[in-house]
């Protein structure tokens, strides 16, 4: 679903081309966020959601595991019972019931928080996906030729084990989440935005109803204080300084419906959260005109209209680092021998230590220590790169030069991936120091502060596509941050493969990597 853009005029002293573009990249939503219909505080269409987004994702890849092992391991028994003909058709049934089950089964709300107890609401949800499949196995039979008693007792069996699969699968999922380690991973942490009683009553609701599916972590304004000033926790930067710190999830912007020019003030609001990684939300009587196309979703009893979302959503989030442990360990293993010879060579080329660590930002906009192979003398070495590198920088060792020549000196950074700090693929990180044009990247180009809404890579869109090296001027940084964005914006798991694959063929031997 694509999102809608929510227009508003530009605070002063913004150009309207940035203002535009980061309208369009913050408010537009992911192509598979979902939206619950309805509109209004209290929607009569709009059902109370309690779900962690990742949740419906983890519960469908734990029934697909536990059918497909259930289906292994009747197929392994049947096998003695079949004739050797028969026992070539059932490989053919099996697979269509595997992709028949996982095309019908439920996705919903067995997910929802307050409802993982009830084992037997999950299974309503689940057998009826179960029969089809069984029914669609023993069709296969039939028209292959089978007949009874094996063409009733196969897919009778297959539809008993994988039933029992299912109900073992989800009862262990249910006693883990119900782990107080777990409960608080999964709990969504909501800030809310106002100062008059509305504001408080709405805090209040989501955090006596929602139980432990929502956490409210405070009430925030720039406003006029309410009159109990110990329930405001602060004003908007000490919200911004809280998102830096702590994982916040949504942001709901409850602002007095009386006051003047609230357009004004919500599109001030908007562009100071621009670089906040939540998802922002806004009550109905707030947003007028073209603006009531705004998708709506519900946050356990109260339903909001979405202004902003995070690039990506938990679920995809946690593919992406699936996809980062798996390929980046496997990558590690394989290129050891190959790390060990460049250590060497480092060694003997130069004195000073093997890796060069320096300070970079990264993920919302947090610091973390990258890895990388010393291309440089050590005595030389700039750690906060107030000096960025040129070609033909006299700084760089005779290893340094080959090593940032074939774009290999970034490979230690293979340990920030598996360490979480990193992704195999994104936006590259930059020194706290970093200048183009003279000015610190923050302050050359408002958009920049949105690549830290996913984690900085190894590799990225912007690389493989020659907008690499020294930023000079802030057209290079642009230039290059035009394509960080579009990055994030088109991001899939192929769209990361397929970087990848291009790294390797471009990359290598860059003429741009000095």
């Amino acid at each position: 679903m694509s999102g809608t853009i929510l227009q508003f005029p530009k605070p002063e002293g913004l150009s309207s081309d940035m203002s535009a573009k980061s309208a369009h990249f913050q408010s537009a939503l992911p192509e598979d966020a979902e939206a619950t219909p309805g509109i209004g505080l209290h929607s009569p269409n709009a059902q109370p959601s309690y779900s962690h987004p990742a949740l419906p994702g983890i519960t469908r890849w734990v029934d697909g595991v536990g059918v497909l092992v259930a289906t292994l391991i009747t197929g392994g028994i049947g096998r003695s019972l079949l004739t050797p003909r028969q026992d070539e058709v059932l490989v053919v049934g099996d697979l269509v019931a595997v992709l028949v089950f996982f095309l019908a089964s439920n996705r919903g709300r067995p997910s929802d928080l307050p409802h993982v107890a009830l084992i037997t609401r999950q299974l309503q949800a689940l057998v009826p996906a179960t029969i089809l499949a069984a029914a669609a196995q023993g069709l296969v039979f039939w028209i292959l030729g089978w007949t009874e008693p094996a063409l009733i007792r196969t897919p009778l069996v297959w539809f008993v084990s994988a039933t029992a699969a299912l109900a073992v699968a989800r009862s262990v999922g249910t006693v883990m989440l119900q782990h107080p380690a777990v409960e608080r991973r999964f709990t969504r942490k909501i800030a809310v935005v106002g100062w008059d009683a509305h504001a408080f009553r709405i805090a209040e609701r989501l955090a006596k109803e929602s139980g432990k599916a929502f956490e409210v972590v405070g009430v925030f304004d720039d406003g006029p204080r309410a009159p109990d000033q110990r329930q405001v926790r602060g004003s908007i930067a000490d919200l911004i300084a809280l998102s830096r710190e702590a994982t916040l999830h949504g942001i709901i912007i409850a602002l007095p419906s009386v006051i003047d020019d609230h357009e004004s003030q919500i599109s001030r609001l908007s562009w100071r959260l621009r670089a906040v990684l939540a998802d922002v939300y806004i009550m109905p009587y707030l947003v007028q005109g073209p603006d009531l196309a705004l998708p709506v979703e519900s946050l356990g009893p109260l339903s909001f209209m979405v202004l902003q979302r995070r690039p990506l959503t938990e679920w995809q989030t946690m593919r992406k680092r699936m996809m980062d442990i798996t390929l980046g360990l496997a990558a590690f293993v394989f290129l050891l021998p190959l790390l060990l010879v460049i250590a060497c060579a480092i060694k003997l080329d130069s004195r000073g230590p093997i890796l060069f660590r320096q300070p970079r930002l990264g993920f919302n906009n947090r610091q973390f220590t990258v890895f990388k192979f010393r291309s440089m003398y050590a005595h030389e070495a700039d750690v906060m790169a107030s000096r960025q590198t040129s070609r033909g920088d006299p700084r760089v060792t005779r290893v340094g030069k080959w090593l940032r020549r074939l774009s290999i000196d970034e490979l230690p950074q293979l340990l920030n991936v598996l360490r979480g700090e990193m992704s195999l693929v994104g936006p590259r990180p930059h020194a706290p120091h970093t200048r183009a044009g003279g000015k610190l990247l923050d302050d050359a180009l408002a958009e920049y502060v949105l690549r830290h809404q996913v984690k900085p890579g190894i590799t990225g869109w912007a690389q493989v596509n020659g907008a690499r090296g020294e930023l000079v001027t802030t057209d290079d940084l642009r230039r290059r941050v035009a394509f960080d964005l579009q990055y994030i914006q088109r991001w899939s798991i192929r769209f990361d493969l397929k970087i990848m694959a291009l790294t390797v063929l471009r990359e290598v031997f860059s003429k741009n990597a000095f």
